[in-house]
């Protein structure tokens, strides 16, 4: 038995196909742990959401901003955009069953045994594993409600409060605990967030830095598996910390990571987010 971990699909299936192939992944016996982002921009999200619901017994997924933005636009279409590639999903017989499955899912992983959790794009550095864990369970608690749903996705957008408080209340809470869990990069040392800048870690605004590098982070002693960042290119070069978002959709590559023993195997992509073809070898002549 063997759990890997995958970085960030977007709706790109055949990668991730072409990387289980490659550990001959047997969903009777290995686990998969997806960093979220299973859906949008790619160019095969439903059949993505499709493969995923049939080996969902051997899954292991937390949710990223695409996966709750499909599930905002599955209540109100007017929230699609143009560049999602949602509205088969949201037209497919079979959206209802997938949908209610995606949102039974989580903000954030821990794996006792291991010590490692997997989030989308980060753990505030104010936050203990306690604090965070019960925090993920305020907002997975709301999408699982049907009484909380609707009105969480109604306020889920936007970018304010930039920081933490713990007296907030109601959506507000829920939509700063979603941004840190879903949508981070850069932060302060005391979880201020700067939810524009998206490039490198060279681009930090000053007074701002990585999530994950802040000296006084309080899950130093954790490791982490986290995607969303996908200007990283999968490196990460601070100890326990690892970023598995290489970039498929963009023309990059798709990552698998062994999670217990750290091994790495990629998958390379074209600009479309399919596998890109092997290479070619050819003797030289002679």
């Amino acid at each position: 038995m063997a759990t890997y971990a995958v970085g960030d699909l977007q709706g790109c299936l055949e990668p991730l196909q072409c990387l289980l192939e490659q550990v001959a992944f047997d969903p009777t016996r290995d686990r998969l742990w997806l960093v979220g982002d299973l859906v949008n921009r790619g160019p095969q999200s439903l059949d993505t959401l499709r493969y995923l619901y049939s080996i969902r017994e051997s899954l292991v997924c937390v949710l990223g901003n695409h996966d709750l933005h499909l599930l905002a636009a599955w209540r109100n279409i007017e929230r699609l955009k143009k560049s999602d590639t949602l509205r088969e999903i949201l037209q497919a017989p079979d959206c209802e069953e997938l949908l209610q499955w995606l949102r039974q899912q989580r903000l954030m992983h821990y794996d006792e045994t291991r010590n490692v959790a997997m989030v989308h794009a980060g753990i505030a550095p104010q936050w203990s594993l306690k604090k965070a864990l019960k925090y993920a369970a305020e907002v997975e608690q709301a999408l699982r409600d049907d009484n909380l749903f609707e009105p969480f996705l109604d306020g889920m957008y936007g970018n304010d409060p930039a920081k933490w408080d713990s007296e907030l209340k109601g959506v507000t809470r829920l939509r700063v605990i979603t941004n840190y869990f879903t949508r981070m990069r850069f932060c302060t040392s005391d979880g201020k967030l700067d939810l524009k800048t998206k490039e490198g870690l060279d681009t930090a605004p000053a007074g701002y830095a990585p999530w994950f590098s802040h000296k006084e982070r309080k899950t130093r002693e954790l490791k982490i598996i986290f995607g969303h960042w996908a200007a990283l290119e999968g490196q990460c070069n601070e100890p326990g910390v690892f970023a598995l978002d290489s970039g498929c959709v963009w023309g990059g590559s798709m990552t698998l990571m062994n999670v217990d023993t750290g091994l790495r195997l990629t998958c390379d992509c074209d600009a479309h987010g399919h596998a890109a073809p092997a290479p070619i070898h050819t003797p030289p002549v002679a």
